[in-house]
C-alpha cells in the first residue's frame, strides 16, 4: 500500500487543519496509508477515518502578528522546544516511510517553521527512493510586503518540491494573481477544486430558516466582529430572530463572558459547535469572516451570506476573496476597517431579501487531490500546469 504523509500547522485559526483532515480522509478512501502530522493545538472533533494522526508538541500564536511562536500555554517557545518538535517530526517521517509528502502551505507560508521543515526536507532528499514532495495551498495567497519573500518561496519550491496543488478553481482565482512569480516557478501547478468539508445530507423537509448565525472561525481575532453583531441585532429589522453568536475556541474566557453580558434576550452566545454546517442550513442569514473553510461552508448551505473579511495586521487573503465574492454577487461583503453595528445591521437586512447568484465552481477538491496522488504515484509524472477551465 502506498503511503502519504501530510504536514499541517495551524497557528491562529483552524482552517488549515480542517482542510488537511478532509484531504487525509479522501486519500485514505482512495487506498493510501495516510499519516497526518499536526503541529497546532488539538481541537477535538471527529478524527479522519483510517488515518494515523501524529500530534507534535503544539505551537500557536497570540495574535495576527504571528510572532512570537508560543506553546499551548502561550509561553514563547525556546530552542529546547524546537529541538523536541524537530525530533518528533523526523521520527514520524521515518516511521511512516511515505511515498509522498504533502506540505500544507509551505513554502508559500510558515517560514517561521523552517527550524523543523528544512531538516525534514533534507531527510526526504536523502531518502532512496526519494518520495514525491508536494505543496498544498489555498486558492488565494497572502500578498507579501517584501518582494524578497516571494523570491525565497520560488527558490525553496525549485529546490525541494515536485508539484504545487492549488485548492481552488482557476475560474475563481488564478495562482499567479496572488503569487507574481508563478510563471517562473519550477514545479508545475495543479488546480484541484475547492476542498469542501462534507456536511449533513439535505434529505427531508427543509428546516425553518429562523436564525442569524454569526461566526468568526476558530481563531482568536474575531471578538470585535462578534461584539458588532450583538450590537447590530438591536438595530436590524430582523432583530426579532434568534441571533446565534459562535465564539471560536481561541477567544479567551474573559472575552466570551463579555459577549454573553452584551447579548440581547433573543441572542444566544455559545462556543463554536461541531454541527456548524447544520446550523447554517437553518439560518436565514449567516454573518462570518472571509476564511476559506467558512466561506465554503456558508456558500454551500443555502443561507444568505454577509462576509466581513479580516484585514488586521496587513492580512490580504480574506479581503481578496471577499472582493471576488462581491463581484460575483454571491454574498454581501463589508470592509471590517469601517465596520459599525449600523452598517452590519443594514447588511443583514439587505442579505435577507436580496437575490444572490450561484457559486458555480468546482468544489470536489478533496477527490481532486486524491486523484492527483493516484496518478503521480502510479509511475506517471506529476500533473502539468492546468489552464483556466481545464
Amino acid at each position: 500500500m502506498r503511503a502519504v504523509m501530510i504536514y499541517v500547522q495551524h497557528l491562529l485559526g483552524i482552517g488549515h487543519l480542517m482542510r488537511a483532515r478532509v484531504i487525509a480522509e479522501a486519500l485514505a478512501d482512495a487506498g493510501f496509508a495516510v499519516h497526518l502530522v499536526s503541529g497546532g493545538t488539538a481541537i477535538g472533533g471527529r478524527m479522519p477515518r483510517n488515518v494515523n494522526v501524529v500530534q507534535l508538541p503544539p505551537i500557536r500564536v497570540a495574535d495576527a502578528s504571528f510572532n512570537p511562536l508560543r506553546d499551548a500555554g502561550f509561553t514563547p517557545i525556546d530552542d529546547a522546544y524546537r529541538e523536541a518538535r524537530r525530533t518528533e517530526l523526523l521520527a514520524a517521517y521515518d516511521a511512516a516511510r511515505p511515498d509522498a509528502v504533502l506540505f500544507e502551505t509551505f513554502p508559500f507560508g510558515r517560514r517561521q517553521l523552517r527550524f523543523e521543515l528544512v531538516p525534514l526536507l533534507e531527510r526526504i532528499d536523502a531518502t532512496r527512493p526519494r518520495p514525491l514532495v508536494v505543496s498544498s495551498v489555498r486558492e488565494i495567497l497572502q500578498v507579501q510586503a517584501k518582494p524578497e519573500r516571494e523570491r525565497e518561496m520560488q527558490e525553496w519550491a525549485a529546490r525541494w518540491f515536485d508539484a504545487v496543488l492549488v485548492h481552488g478553481d482557476p475560474r475563481f482565482a488564478r495562482f499567479e494573481e496572488t503569487y507574481p512569480l508563478a510563471g517562473a516557478l519550477a514545479p508545475p501547478v495543479h488546480y484541484t477544486g475547492f476542498v469542501l468539508t462534507p456536511g449533513p445530507r439535505g434529505d427531508g423537509p427543509a428546516p425553518p430558516r429562523d436564525e442569524v448565525v454569526v461566526s468568526a472561525g476558530g481563531g482568536g481575532v474575531g471578538i470585535q466582529h462578534l461584539a458588532n453583531a450583538l450590537a447590530a441585532q438591536k438595530l436590524s429589522r430582523h432583530g426579532h430572530l434568534t441571533w446565534r453568536v459562535l465564539a471560536g475556541p481561541n477567544i479567551p474566557d474573559e472575552g466570551y463572558r463579555r459577549l454573553m453580558a452584551d447579548a440581547a434576550p433573543t441572542a444566544i452566545v455559545e462556543r463554536s459547535r461541531a454541527d456548524f454546517q447544520a446550523l447554517l442550513r437553518r439560518a436565514r442569514v449567516s454573518v462570518s469572516q472571509g476564511g476559506y473553510n467558512t466561506v465554503l461552508d456558508v456558500l454551500s448551505s443555502g443561507t444568505r451570506p454577509v462576509i466581513v473579511p479580516f484585514t488586521g495586521n496587513g492580512e490580504t487573503e480574506q479581503r481578496e476573496r471577499g472582493e471576488r465574492l462581491a463581484r460575483l454577487n454571491v454574498a454581501v461583503v463589508l470592509d471590517d476597517r469601517a465596520l459599525t453595528p449600523q452598517a452590519l445591521a443594514d447588511a443583514v437586512d439587505d442579505a435577507a431579501t436580496r437575490s444572490f447568484a450561484r457559486f458555480d465552481f468546482d468544489c470536489e477538491g478533496a477527490a481532486g487531490t486524491a486523484e492527483f496522488f493516484v496518478r503521480a504515484l502510479a509511475g506517471g509524472r506529476p500533473a502539468t500546469r492546468r489552464t483556466s477551465g481545464s
